[in-house]
């Protein structure tokens, strides 16, 4: 049988069952096998590998992944798409769909019941680019036990992940992501190999799981305050946006020249030229201060 990323078989497949595509539901196709074999190569897919992945479609990557892997569970929002997945996969004893929104599922139970312990999980999808940071905030919050992920999102989106300090790119969403894991961008998918086609390129980028987060926090709620009171505006000094944004300290500029001062940050800085280590000071500098 065909593969199913193809222009043609694809095409079959969405006449055969009348499916029109849902824009509320980021829905794009991927037509190429190559880049499909891409993915799975940069995810380290083997028989020993477990797969978890968010948005089958109709299954042109959750095939990929059932030929190279132990075991896939894929988790399906759209009703419309479970007799066609039924259909798609029927050669893979190897896959099971959860007919469930991933950002409302127990996650962590699901790899027990379906993987048991102890094994090699990756979690690699597709994801829909309305939904792309939610979904990869609960998978790395949630601390689940997996190896890492790799995952297509819009090439925007995989820019700021995996930027770097002193760059356009870089704010609050590189410093949560790079927090958890090693960030970085390994393809650019071009929006042509999509059906339909989206209105800009995709990018896939491969997230390691850190043994360690990346710094050591006194308070993690209290760090990702302090970013994200740092980008709140992007022009503004970080004496400018924390005095205004953080609302432990709001309005109180004495403690915070004090706390500045203390880690030798210039207070004349933006967020986007400190690094995450930076960020670590100043939030563990800020909460001692403030107890």
């Amino acid at each position: 049988m065909k593969d199913i990323a193809t222009p043609v078989r694809t095409k079959e497949i969405l006449q055969k069952y009348g499916f029109s595509f849902k824009k509320s539901l980021g829905q794009n196709f991927l037509i190429d096998t190559n880049i499909l074999d891409r993915i799975c190569d940069f995810a380290e897919i083997s028989k020993e590998t477990c797969a978890i992945e968010v948005g089958p479609g109709i299954g042109a990557l959750t095939e990929q992944l059932a030929k190279r892997a132990e075991k896939v569970v894929s988790f399906e929002i759209d009703q419309r798409l479970l007799p066609i997945l039924a259909d798609t996969l029927s050669p893979y004893d190897n896959v099971r769909i959860i007919h469930s929104d991933v950002l409302k599922a127990d996650v962590r139970k699901v790899m027990v019941e379906e993987f048991g312990e102890e094994k090699d999980v990756m979690v690699v999808a597709n994801l829909p680019y309305y939904v792309t940071t939610p979904i990869l905030m609960k998978l790395l919050e949630e601390d689940l036990p997996l190896r890492g992920i790799v995952v297509m999102l819009q090439k925007e989106v995989g820019d700021r992940i995996a930027a770097k300090p002193g760059t356009k790119a870089y704010g609050s969403l590189s410093i949560a992501v790079q927090y958890y894991t090693e960030a970085e961008t390994v393809m650019i998918v071009p929006k042509t190999v999509f059906m339909p086609q989206p209105n800009v390129d995709s990018a896939v980028i491969r997230l390691t799981k850190r043994k360690e987060k990346a710094v050591q926090v006194d308070n993690e709620d209290f760090f990702f305050a302090v970013v994200r009171a740092s980008f709140a505006q992007r022009r503004k000094t970080l004496m400018n946006n924390l005095v205004n944004n953080l609302s432990q300290v709001k309005g109180n500029k004495e403690l915070l020249e004090k706390v500045l001062s203390d880690v030798n940050i210039d207070p004349k800085r933006r967020g986007e030229t400190l690094s995450i280590e930076e960020f670590a000071q100043l939030s563990n500098g800020l909460y001692q201060a403030l107890q």
